[in-house]
């Protein structure tokens, strides 16, 4: 391997462990400093700040992860499950995506009032995630035709903004998949 491609190798797996230790740090919560993330990831701030200059950067590089990472699931869950499984099963994960965003819904917020993350897209590319578990799911003849992804994406994020705690949040997604699922003959 050339002297540039172990460096760009090294860099590649810095701003993996920077994204993977800000999305550990944003599920905590709260407005953690740019330099504890760069410590949890084992590096200096400087490469924190090559790598993302500002902090909506490093929080829009954690956004999209986040997002490719619940439509990598969905994929996996559907080519291991029953769609009704997969639905419920990715359901979870979104779980885990929403309540990873604590951190990071302040600098969201203001990403969105900006313009500099459209928001409108990110809807759109969970309406497709859940679009493709919905038509696995029609034609295997386990959930209902009439479902819209985006009534579906609604119902979760209410879900998510109404629990109390995970175990209320699963309680909900189970009662919405009752209600996605097709009538028994």
């Amino acid at each position: 391997m050339t002297i540039e491609k172990a460096r760009r190798a090294d860099a590649r797996a810095n701003r993996r462990r920077l994204i993977e230790a800000a999305r550990a740090a944003f599920a905590e919560g709260g407005n953690v400093p740019l330099e504890t993330i760069a410590a949890r990831a084992g590096v200096g701030i400087g490469t924190l700040y090559r790598h993302f200059p500002k902090r909506e950067a490093l929080v829009e590089a954690v956004y999209r992860d986040q997002i490719d990472d619940l439509s990598a699931g969905a994929d996996a869950l559907l080519a291991s499950h029953a769609p009704n499984v997969a639905l419920r099963l990715w359901m979870d994960l979104f779980a885990e995506w929403a309540t990873a965003k604590r951190g990071m819904v302040e600098t969201l917020a203001a990403m969105r009032r900006s313009g500099a993350l459209d928001f409108d897209a990110s809807r759109r590319e969970i309406e497709g995630i859940l679009g493709r578990l919905l038509a696995a799911g029609r034609e295997a003849g386990d959930l209902r035709a009439d479902i819209d992804p985006a009534d579906l994406r609604s119902l979760l994020a209410g879900a998510m903004a109404v629990a109390e705690d995970p175990e209320q949040a699963g309680r909900l997604f189970s009662l919405i998949l009752d209600a996605v699922r097709s009538p028994a003959p």
